[in-house]
C-alpha cells in the first residue's frame, strides 16, 4: 500500500513507508519535532520565566512550583487518554488537536492577570500537551519503514533537544526585553506552522479494528491520584509531612492509584492495557524512564532559579548557559540512534545516565561559584553528551517493545512515566533539600541547599544507570538478521517478566 492511500484510508499501512531520506519523511519529522518540541520549549521557558513571574505576582516557591506542575499535572493525568484516543481515532487527527488547544491555553497564560489565573491556563496547557505529546512519537512509530525507525526517533530528539535548549535563551531575551507574558505568545506560530504541514503532509495512522469505548473511569483515577499525590508533596514543604493536609491528599492519591489498576485490570478497553507490562524490556525501560527522568525533571526546574536568584545571571544568561546542550544534541542525538541499531540500547542507556550524574555533581559546584567557563560550562556539556547517550535508545526500546498497533499507548506510557516523574521530582526535590517557600529571598542559602538537590539527583540518575545495566536487553542478532537480511535493525523485543535473560540463546548480554 502506497504512502498516499494509507493517508486517504486513515489506516495504518500493513508495512510503513516512509524513509528518512524522502522529502514527505522529513517533513513528518519537522512536524512532530516543531509539536513535541513547542510543548518541551514552553516548559523549559517557563523555568526561565518563574523569577520575573514571582516578581510580578509577588507569589512564593509554592505557587511558582504549581506553574510548573499545574501543567504536567494534567499532561500526565491525560498522556493515556490521548494515545488512547490517537491510536482509536487517528493519531494526526489527535496531534493537530492538541496542537490547537496548546495554543489556545498558550494565550491564555499570556494575559493571565493573577498567579491563579496562570497556574489554571497552564492545566489546560497540559491538556493540549496530553493529546499532541504521544502524537507525535506514535507518528514516527507507525509511520516509518522499521530499519528507519530509530534514525527517525533519533533525529527527532536532537531536533527536539534544540527547541528545548534554544527556548529558554530565546525566553530570557523575551523576559529582558519585553515581558514573560511573550514566553507564551510565541507559541502561536509554532501551532500554525505545525497544523499547516500536518495537513499537508503526515499521514493518518490508527490501530486496526472498532473503535473503543473510551475508558473515562481510568483516566478520572489516574488524573485524581496524580493530583492527590502532587498537592501533598508540594504542601509538605509548607505544613510538614505529618500535618493534616499533606496526608490526607497523599493517602487519597496512592487509593486512587491502587483502584486505577483495578479499573483497568477489568476495563474491556482499558486506556492502559497492563499486558503491556508483561514484555520485560518495555517494562524495564519506563522503570528507568521513571528514575532518571525524575532527576532530571527535579534539578531543571532549580538551575535557572539558582543562576539568577544566587549568582546575578539575567534571564538572557540563565537561558543561554545551557546551549551547549543544543549544539551537542543536534550534533549527536542522530548518530546515538544509528549507534544503537548496530550494538542494542543496553551499554548507552547504562553510560548515558551515569554520564548525567556526573553533570549534576558539576552542577553541584554552583554552590560556592556561577562562573560560567569553569562551573557552568563544563557542566551543561557534560549533561549534553549524557541526554544525547541516552535519550534516542531509551524512547525507541520503550516503544518498539510494545505491539506496533498499541504506538499511541506505548508512547503516551514513556511520556506519561517521564512526566509524572518530573512532577514528583518538582514536588518533592526542594523540600528534601531543605528549600523553603521564601528560599529565593536568601540567595546563599538557596545556593547551599541547591547542591544538595544535585547530590540527590545525582544518585538517583547513577541507580537509573545501574538499573538499565541490569534489566535491558540487546534484541537477538540471529532474530534481527533473519527479520532485515541486510543486518539492519529490528524492533527490540524483551523476554516477558520472569524470563531469564540467560534462556535465549541468541541474546547478545
Amino acid at each position: 500500500m502506497s504512502e498516499t492511500t494509507a493517508s486517504q484510508t486513515g489506516s495504518a499501512p500493513d508495512t510503513p513507508e516512509l524513509r528518512l531520506k524522502s522529502a514527505r519523511g522529513r517533513w513528518v519529522v519537522a512536524a512532530t519535532v516543531l509539536g513535541s518540541g513547542m510543548a518541551a520549549l514552553d516548559a523549559t521557558v517557563v523555568g526561565i520565566a518563574l523569577p520575573a513571574i514571582g516578581r510580578d505576582f509577588h507569589a512564593g516557591v509554592s505557587s511558582l512550583q504549581w506553574v510548573v506542575d499545574g501543567y504536567t499535572l494534567t499532561l500526565a493525568g491525560l498522556l493515556l487518554l490521548g494515545g488512547t484516543l490517537g491510536d482509536s481515532y487517528g493519531r494526526r487527527k489527535m496531534f493537530v488537536i492538541g496542537t490547537v488547544w496548546f495554543a489556545v491555553a498558550s494565550l491564555l497564560c499570556g494575559v493571565a492577570p493573577s498567579i491563579g489565573v496562570l497556574i489554571a491556563a497552564r492545566a489546560l496547557q497540559g491538556v493540549g500537551g496530553a493529546l499532541l505529546t504521544p502524537g507525535s512519537l506514535a507518528i514516527l512509530q507507525a509511520s516509518f519503514a522499521t530499519d528507519d525507525r530509530m534514525a527517525a526517533i533519533g533525529a527527532w530528539s536532537g531536533l527536539g533537544g534544540v527547541a528545548t535548549a534554544i527556548g529558554p535563551f530565546l525566553g530570557g531575551w523575551l523576559i529582558t526585553a519585553v515581558s514573560w507574558r511573550l514566553v507564551f505568545f510565541i507559541n502561536l506560530p509554532v501551532a500554525a506552522l505545525v497544523v499547516a504541514i500536518s495537513a499537508r503532509h503526515v499521514p493518518e495512522t490508527k490501530a486496526p479494528g472498532p473503535v473503543p469505548r473510551l475508558d473515562i473511569k481510568g483516566a478520572a483515577c489516574i488524573s485524581g491520584a496524580l493530583a492527590g499525590i502532587t498537592y501533598g508533596l508540594i504542601a509538605a514543604s509548607s505544613y510538614g509531612w505529618g500535618s493534616v493536609a499533606v496526608l490526607v491528599p497523599l493517602a487519597v492519591g496512592l487509593a486512587l492509584l491502587g483502584l486505577f489498576v483495578l479499573v483497568e485490570d477489568k476495563e474491556p478497553n482499558p486506556m492502559l492495557p497492563l499486558g503491556l507490562f508483561k514484555s520485560r524490556q518495555f517494562t524495564a525501560a519506563n522503570a528507568v524512564t521513571f528514575v532518571v527522568y525524575g532527576a532530571l525533571g527535579g534539578l531543571l526546574f532549580l538551575v535557572p532559579v539558582v543562576l539568577q536568584v544566587s549568582h546575578g545571571y539575567s534571564p538572557v544568561e540563565a537561558g543561554a548557559s545551557l546551549l551547549p546542550v543544543t549544539v551537542i544534541m543536534l550534533l549527536l542525538s542522530s548518530r546515538s540512534g544509528a549507534l544503537a541499531t548496530r550494538i542494542g540500547p543496553r551499554l548507552q542507556m547504562t553510560v548515558g545516565p551515569l554520564i548525567i550524574a556526573a553533570s549534576f555533581l558539576l552542577f553541584a559546584r554552583l554552590e560556592n561559584s556561577g562562573d560560567y567557563l569553569t562551573v557552568v560550562f563544563p557542566a551543561a556539556v557534560v549533561f549534553g553528551l549524557g541526554v544525547a547517550t541516552m535519550v534516542a535508545p531509551l524512547t525507541a526500546t520503550a516503544l518498539a517493545a510494545a505491539p506496533a498497533d498499541h504506538a499511541g499507548v506505548a508512547s503516551a506510557v514513556n511520556n506519561d512515566v517521564s512526566r509524572a516523574a518530573g512532577l514528583i521530582a518538582v514536588a518533592v526535590l526542594p523540600a528534601l533539600a531543605g528549600i523553603t517557600g521564601d528560599s529565593y529571598l536568601h540567595p546563599a542559602a538557596l545556593a547551599q541547599d541547591f547542591k544538595t538537590a544535585a547530590i540527590i539527583s545525582a544518585v538517583f540518575c547513577a541507580a537509573g544507570g545501574v538499573l538499565a545495566g541490569l534489566t535491558i536487553t540487546n534484541p537477538s542478532r540471529k532474530k534481527c538478521v533473519e527479520a532485515t537480511p541486510s543486518g539492519s535493525y529490528c524492533a527490540l523485543e524483551g523476554t516477558p517478566l520472569g524470563t531469564s535473560v540467560a534462556s535465549q540463546p541468541a541474546a547478545r548480554a
